[in-house]
């Protein structure tokens, strides 16, 4: 890879000024510079710009011949296919909004964003793993019928506004009363590349909204937040000027598509500097490496989740990795020994985390190239450097930050705790349909309520300290779960740790501590306590212990926790099984 300075000028020197486009506009541009280099590479096969940029012409063809319009909304619950990438800039071209959903949610939880979003059509894939997505589809509309047909009008009772139902089978499956995902292409004859031309021009705009991306939902139902395509291009432009992301660079990611970190931050990355994405629709540790080796990766792009099974793969060594030079790891924090092994067994030469959230466009503060162990270890990154995305009020920058007094919102020093709030021209414009949350969450000036905790020091570095809603109050002491569990995390028998807070009488909260232990490794409760009495104070000890398996830890897709599941887990085990507690 080039070196830094290098790496820099030719993001500068390909974008001297911002130019507004949309998310198609962008990518016609690029496959014009890139046609021929790889784009999107899967086990099986390579995808080029220009091969994927003709797809997706198509594809918006059949789109308009069934009647998709400017401004209407899809659903996709699609894995990491091409044909993910495919459709999304197919949305793109007519102007509709894609909504993209996780692949993890359940039939009541996809139910509750087909009807939330306001879809009118959703592509969906047959199975991924083991989940059957035909079985949830005929569940959720038993009068499914063979859209397209003139002479039958789609009825779904339980979903009035959707019209068309697309399966994407990566085998080349059909079935009854779904149209597959190929039809598409046969459809696009029916429309010409003037009346293509026509649309894309005449009724798609950079401020227009294009992703509606609900909230992981960690605490409570899922919001839909609205992103217009100007804005994820410019954050994932400054994201690439601050981490000198280099000519060509090829991303390795297992995240799922549908989620801004790999939507942003690996495919519409790569779309800026000419590179690859590189991924597989299950990560898989083995196959990882394959893929990593066979495609030449500079970078992995993942979640703390997903990189410790990758730094302790056994026959890590088997595999060519000289072409790895880096690793971004964000969604949450990531210990220092995990950093340190993630450089010693992939070595690396880099190591970038990052904090950012849907609400911000994505990446809000950054590690720069170069910043040492510790502070990747221990920081969540820096402001993003100023860059011709940016706004000359902010100095160039995309975002304006500050941290509050999370009760009074008065603004405070640096140095001391509160909760970040952000502005700026990618900060989301709010919540679809949720004109009461926006009102709480995005005041009258423009600030982003984050509800996350945080230090901003003297030397522009942000430290993460936990979510606000996560303190707790024990005794009238309040408790930071994040301070917890980077104390318990420095034990040498414990893997990864959470900690929640759950109702006590007269204490009011206390904590609740799910440790994994490393492999082979025993620990008693009793063995944690008297650590846990060497390295914090007495009210910050967890009451309760409960030593689990990785496997029973409520994730994200994206690799978040789910604490609100955690604190249902721990109530469930107190009711199975009386805990002696810590004095």
């Amino acid at each position: 890879m080039a070196d830094l300075d290098q790496r820099i000028r030719y993001l500068t020197d390909e974008y001297p000024e911002w130019t507004r486009r949309t998310i198609a506009g962008h990518f016609d541009h690029v496959a014009e510079l890139f046609a021929d280099r790889v784009f999107i590479c899967i086990p099986d096969r390579e995808y080029t710009y220009a091969e994927i940029q003709k797809s997706s012409r198509l594809v918006a063809k059949g789109l308009l011949s069934l009647g998709i319009r400017p401004r209407e909304h899809v659903a996709m619950l699609v894995g990491n296919y091409p044909e993910f990438v495919i459709f999304k800039l197919a949305l793109a071209r007519i102007g509709a909004v894609a909504v993209p959903l996780n692949m993890l949610l359940t039939e009541r939880e996809i139910s509750f964003s087909l009807d939330d979003s306001d879809a009118i059509a959703v592509l969906f894939n047959d199975r991924l793993g083991r989940q059957d997505y035909i079985k949830i589809m005929n569940s959720l509309f038993p009068e499914a019928i063979e859209p397209g047909e003139p002479d039958k009008i789609p009825a779904f009772s339980r979903f009035p506004k959707i019209r068309n139902l697309i399966c994407f089978s990566p085998t080349g499956e059909s079935y009854p009363g779904f149209m597959n995902f190929e039809s598409l292409y046969d459809l696009a004859a029916s429309v010409s590349e003037e009346e293509l031309k026509k649309v894309q021009e005449s009724n798609c705009y950079p401020d227009d909204i294009f992703d509606i991306m609900y909230t992981s939902g960690t605490t409570a139902m899922p919001k839909g937040a609205m992103l217009s395509h100007d804005m994820c291009l410019r954050g994932v432009y400054a994201t690439c000027i601050t981490r000198a992301t280099g000519d060509g660079t090829r991303f390795y990611s297992p995240l799922p598509f549908n989620h801004i970190f790999a939507w942003n931050y690996v495919i519409l990355a790569a779309s800026f500097v000419g590179g690859a994405a590189i991924t597989h629709p299950q990560f898989l540790v083995s196959q990882a490496f394959e893929l990593i080796e066979k495609y030449r990766a500079n970078e992995v792009v993942c979640v703390p989740s997903m990189l410790l099974p990758l730094v302790n793969y056994p026959e890590i060594d088997a595999f060519d990795l000289k072409h790895l030079t880096s690793v971004f790891c964000a969604a949450t924090p990531a210990p220092l020994p995990l950093w340190q092994r993630a450089k010693e067994v992939l070595k690396l030469d880099n190591l970038t985390t990052a904090y950012g959230l849907t609400e911000g466009g994505g990446m809000v503060t950054v590690s720069y190239p170069g910043e040492s162990d510790k502070i990747v270890s221990t920081r969540i990154g820096r402001m993003m450097a100023p860059n011709c995305s940016g706004l000359p009020e902010f100095g160039w920058r995309n975002h304006q930050l500050k941290v509050v007094d999370p009760v009074s919102l008065k603004d405070l020093p640096r140095g001391m705790e509160g909760e970040l709030v952000c502005r700026g021209n990618v900060v989301i414009r709010g919540y679809y349909k949720r004109p009461e949350v926006n009102q709480e969450t995005i005041d009258k000036d423009g600030w982003l309520r984050t509800g996350d905790l945080v230090i901003w020091d003297e030397d522009g570095l942000f430290q993460f300290t936990g979510r606000s809603k996560e303190i707790y109050k024990t005794h009238g002491e309040n408790v930071i779960p994040k301070e917890i569990e980077e104390v318990l995390s420095t034990h040498p028998k414990v893997n990864q740790v959470y900690v929640v807070g759950i109702p006590y009488p007269v204490a009011g909260d206390v904590g609740a501590a799910f440790i994994e232990l490393k492999p082979g490794e025993k620990a008693t409760r009793r063995e944690i306590v008297r650590f846990c009495r060497e390295n914090m104070a007495k009210f910050k000890i967890p009451r309760y212990m409960f030593f689990i398996t990785a496997s029973e830890l409520p994730f994200t897709a994206t690799g978040k926790i789910k604490k609100y599941k955690l604190v249902e887990y721990a109530k469930q085990l107190l009711k199975d099984n009386d805990q002696s507690e810590s004095e």
